[in-house]
């Protein structure tokens, strides 16, 4: 417990209470998935100090899941996620072990993630981030370039959408949802990177590969040596085989691996268990 303006206690605690007993066993899975998602973009180095957001939609609902504003990503737990509407009314808060939290909610992360929900009942889950080779790529005029077989997994399969400031307004909501289009990736121009996905799993695993492709990018063109790139027919042979279900859903194979990794590291973490 803190003391805000006026000496007024804010409660900014980090001590959730389970609410394993209170909600839907989908409901329930669909927090544990998250939070473990939260932890894994946490462990591959893609947060922004207490920034950015994922969001996933409770099955059978209406209703997203979604971080309290200004808790780290290693912080998360299944409790800790908030319920809201698309367009951003809280649904249900958790409570900590001294009364309701203090913490709020990111406008970016419904203004956004809110209209990718909406306009794509095919997602179940947008994953958004700030890293360094991620801004980097998507301030180049470039844009994400098939300099490897990781990067080549997009080629016609990737939206771009300009800035426009800070993703606060909900009239840039028709134009992102425009620019992302059908695809599951999209560059935000000088801001960021976007993926998302029909199950939480895929999103992840798409935002990984997307980030691997910006690092490594990045660290060609900076060795300013010259590159190739393999022939358009090529280009288009392996992007279709690298999209979800050409042969195999992705992140169903990682993911039982990507939670193993997630308890080991929980040993010795000194933060509370995600399934929490």
């Amino acid at each position: 417990m803190l003391k805000g303006k006026g000496d007024s206690a804010v409660n900014y605690s980090t001590d959730f209470k389970s609410v394993r007993n209170e909600v839907s066993e989908e409901e329930w899975q669909t927090r544990l998935d998250l939070a473990a998602c939260y932890r894994l973009v946490d462990a591959y180095d893609m947060t922004d100090l207490i920034y950015n957001h994922i969001t996933a939609r409770i099955p059978g609902t209406e209703y997203l899941l979604i971080n309290l504003y200004g808790l780290l990503y290693k912080e998360i737990t299944a409790s800790s996620l908030v319920k809201i509407d698309v367009e951003g009314k809280i649904i249900a808060k958790p409570d900590t072990g001294q009364g309701s939290t203090d913490y709020g909610l990111n406008v970016s992360g419904y203004v956004i993630h809110g209209a990718i929900h909406k306009a794509r009942p095919d997602v179940a889950c947008v994953l958004h981030t700030h890293t360094r080779a991620g801004i980097a790529v998507s301030a180049m005029k470039c844009g994400l370039l098939p300099l490897s077989q990781t990067s080549i997994r997009f080629v016609g399969h990737i939206g771009y959408h300009d800035y426009e400031g800070p993703a606060i307004d909900t009239d840039e909501r028709e134009r992102i949802v425009a620019d992302l289009g059908p695809h599951d990736a999209l560059i935000m121009r000088n801001h960021g990177l976007l993926t998302c996905g029909a199950t939480i799993q895929q999103a992840f695993n798409t935002m990984y590969q997307l980030e691997q492709s910006c690092r490594s990018q990045v660290d060609a063109m900076a060795a300013r040596a010259e590159m190739t790139m393999p022939g358009e027919n090529v280009l288009a042979h392996t992007a279709h085989l690298y999209q979800p279900g050409a042969r195999r859903p992705y992140g169903v194979l990682e993911w039982p691996a990507m939670l193993r990794l997630l308890d080991a590291k929980q040993q010795t973490s000194g933060y509370p268990p995600y399934w929490h």
